[in-house]
C-alpha cells in the first residue's frame, strides 16, 4: 500500500482491488497519513473493523517502516494477529548501531511477536545493518527465530554496485520485489537488473511458498 500512500486507507484499497489484487501488504509508517501507527496500536479491533469494511482484500503481511516504542509495537503486532497475518516486517537499526545492541533489540520485538504466533523479519535496506547480507544473516542467527525480508534492490542500486546476496536465501520469511538498476531503485518491468527467475528458483531449493510484495 505504500505506493498509494498519499490516499485515504480505503480509497487505496479499492484502487488495489480494482487492480486485480486480491492481497496486501500493509505498511506502517511516521510519514504516512494513511494509517498511524499510534491510533492502529491503540484500538487495533475497531481498525481490523474498518479494513474489512473498506473492501474484500486480505492483509498476508505487515511492514513497520519506523521504529516505535514497545507499547505501540504489541499493539500493532495484535492488529497483525487479529487479522490471522502471519509475517511482520521491521527496519534493522541504522549502520554504525552496535550489535549487540541490535540483537538485544531485536530478541525484545520477536519475543512479542511469537508470542502471537506471527513472525518476524528484518528488510535488507541499504543504511542499516541489514544492507550487509552477511551482517543480516549474522543477526537472524544471533536472534533466534529473526528471519529475512529479502529485497533484491538493495543489493543492485547502492554505492560501490551490486553485491552478492546467495548467503541470505536460506533465512528469507518474506520477500519485497520491484524492478531497479544500478542507478534507478524503482525502474519499469523489464528495464532493469531483478533477476526474478534467479531469484525464485533459489528460494525455491529452501522450500519458499509464502507470499512475495510487489
Amino acid at each position: 500500500m505504500r505506493s498509494l500512500g498519499d490516499q485515504a486507507f480505503p480509497a487505496a484499497c479499492l484502487q488495489v482491488q480494482e487492480l486485480g489484487f486480491d492481497k496486501i501488504e500493509i505498511c506502517f509508517s511516521e510519514s504516512s497519513n494513511q494509517l498511524k501507527m499510534a491510533a492502529v496500536a491503540a484500538d487495533p479491533e475497531t481498525h481490523v473493523a474498518m479494513l474489512k469494511e473498506a473492501s474484500r482484500l486480505s492483509a498476508v503481511a505487515v511492514f513497520l517502516e519506523s521504529e516505535t516504542d514497545l507499547t505501540t509495537f504489541s499493539g500493532l503486532v495484535r492488529f497483525a494477529q487479529l487479522l490471522k497475518v502471519a509475517q511482520f516486517t521491521i527496519e534493522a537499526s541504522p549502520r554504525g548501531t552496535p550489535f549487540n545492541t541490535e540483537v538485544d533489540r531485536l530478541r525484545e520485538r520477536n519475543a512479542i511477536c511469537h508470542h502471537a504466533g506471527i513472525r518476524m523479519s528484518i528488510l535488507t535496506r541499504s543504511g542499516t545493518l541489514a544492507e550487509d547480507p552477511h551482517t543480516a544473516v549474522e543477526l537472524c542467527q544471533a536472534a533466534k527465530g529473526v528471519g529475512i525480508t529479502l529485497d533484491p534492490s538493495y543489493f543492485i542500486c547502492r554505492p560501490g554496485g551490486i553485491v552478492d546476496f546467495d548467503v541470505a536465501i536460506p533465512h528469507v520469511l518474506h520477500v519485497h520485489l520491484r524492478d531497479t538498476s544500478v542507478s534507478e531503485l524503482q525502474v519499469p518491468a523489464g528495464l532493469g537488473e531483478v533477476d526474478y527467475g534467479r531469484i525464485i528458483a533459489m528460494l525455491r531449493q529452501y522450500n519458499y511458498n509464502r507470499s512475495m510484495s510487489v
